[in-house]
């Protein structure tokens, strides 16, 4: 009779690919329970996971799955810029599209999303939401072939996160179709940020009473 501590055990998920299927199986309930471990455990029954297993993709716990979750999304969208091609079109419009693709990535998971609002507006995860907004900006301003390394590096992507944020708060209450209320409304925020020598002056002068505005930013840049 076989020894049971010697029975072949089932081979664990190799780590991206386990985040990945815990995720899609917790997201359905997190529009319902918000972004905490009771989702991730029902994920993890729905996708024939031990529980434990959430502690292994996620041992930062909540934070980090959520963390994972942005970066995911940056990911998904670079990938789909890539075959847009935005390279060819006028900087305006490589802003435009990369924000709406961006946004448009969590589409199926509104109300997920909504969630997660609600969970970075704890102050504990004030500087998560930070990060995560910062990688977000970023990826989207190298993949629209931003070169910059002097102040306008940091100005550029304070002004981005503006729009994104914005956009984002606009998307999740609209309900026209196929969203055009929300593409009109980043139309009108993105000619507003490019405006850059106005911006950028503006902002200087703004920053100039923040000594510490740009060791923060530098903080997130790395």
């Amino acid at each position: 009779m076989a020894d049971p501590k010697k029975t072949k055990r089932k081979p664990s998920l190799a780590i991206d690919q386990l985040r990945a299927t815990l995720l899609a199986a917790a997201l359905p309930h997190i529009a319902f329970d918000g972004w905490c471990l009771v989702a991730f455990h029902q994920g993890a029954a729905d996708a024939s996971l031990d529980r434990t297993e959430v502690t292994r993709a996620f041992p930062g716990g909540i934070a980090e799955a959520f963390e994972w979750f942005s970066h995911d999304c940056d990911r998904q969208m670079i990938a789909t810029l890539e075959t847009l091609k935005i390279g060819d079109m006028r900087i305006r419009d490589r802003i435009t599209t990369a924000v709406r693709c961006r946004i448009e990535m969590g589409d199926a998971h509104r109300e997920a999303i909504r969630r997660g609002l609600a969970f970075l507006a704890r102050p504990q995860n004030g500087p998560l939401g930070i990060k995560c907004l910062y990688h977000t900006v970023d990826a989207i301003w190298r993949a629209a072939g931003d070169q910059s390394t002097d102040y306008n590096f940091y100005t550029k992507r304070l002004l981005l996160a503006g729009v994104i944020s914005s956009t984002t708060l606009y998307w999740l209450n609209d309900n026209s179709e196929n969203a055009v209320e929300s593409w009109g409304f980043l139309d009108r925020r993105i000619a507003d940020v490019m405006k850059v020598p106005g911006a950028i002056g503006r902002f200087k002068n703004f920053a100039a009473r923040l000594p510490d505005a740009e060791k923060i930013l530098r903080r997130f840049a790395r």
